[in-house]
């Protein structure tokens, strides 16, 4: 019988902690761009949402257009999407992030439209009194108020995104869906496995992140909880 090599690389074994010593750089790379790609489709996604909910909000006719196209764009197929948006940014790491700002509009926008939905009127009328004009009624009262219902949506945006961009891997930018996609084509188990693994700590450590944002800046709900 020949026996088995004592390297686990060379055995292909899911579990192998040569892998993560030798391919540190491979895997910062690509959690290092797995991040990027997040974190910037995230924040464009919100400051496209937020008009687009106060829109929403202010007129009512606007609502129904808005909540019906972020929908549509949710249902496209990502391959169909990063097709349609091909011509427009070409191979870039751009085609990912806008597919992934498109996708995230719909958590977004109805999250952030049922927060100021929320709003009692009561409360708004209370504001106009006391001499806040609109702009100061939206960043002063309705934008604090809705702000737990906004972060469940970026919470779930962002969770998403984590996930979306492995699809990226089809044109070389998917941060650690590089690695998942180039070793699902080799058989690579530690490389599957460990990319793998890497994404569900990054969504799950974005999720308490943006978890303790939401509960720093509502204090009045741990006051109204204890």
């Amino acid at each position: 019988m020949t026996a088995l090599p004592d390297d686990c690389l060379a055995r292909n074994e899911w579990l192998c902690g040569a892998y993560l010593s030798t391919r540190r750089e491979i895997l910062y790379d690509a959690v290092l761009q797995h991040l990027q790609l997040t974190v910037v489709s995230v924040l464009i996604g919100l400051l496209l949402a937020v008009p687009l909910a106060v829109a929403a909000r202010r007129w009512r006719g606007a609502a129904a257009p808005v909540l019906g196209v972020t929908t549509v764009l949710y249902t496209i197929p990502s391959l169909a999407m990063f097709s349609l948006l091909l011509p427009v940014y070409g191979l870039s790491a751009w085609l990912v992030v806008a597919g992934l700002v498109l996708y995230s509009l719909t958590l977004l926008v109805r999250n952030l439209l049922a927060g100021l939905r929320a709003v009692p009127e009561e409360t708004r009328q209370a504001a106009r009194g006391m001499g806040y004009g609109p702009v100061r009624l939206l960043l002063a009262v309705e934008l604090p108020l809705a702000l737990p219902a906004a972060m469940a949506g970026l919470r779930i945006a962002t969770v998403s995104a984590v996930s979306l961009v492995t699809i990226g891997a089809i044109v070389g930018y998917g941060g650690l869906g590089n690695l998942i996609y180039s070793g699902m084509n080799t058989y690579f188990k530690a490389q599957v496995l460990t990319a793998s693994v890497l994404c569900v700590v990054i969504a799950v450590a974005a999720d308490l992140v943006l978890l303790g944002v939401q509960r720093a800046l509502t204090p009045w709900l741990r006051e109204a909880r204890a």
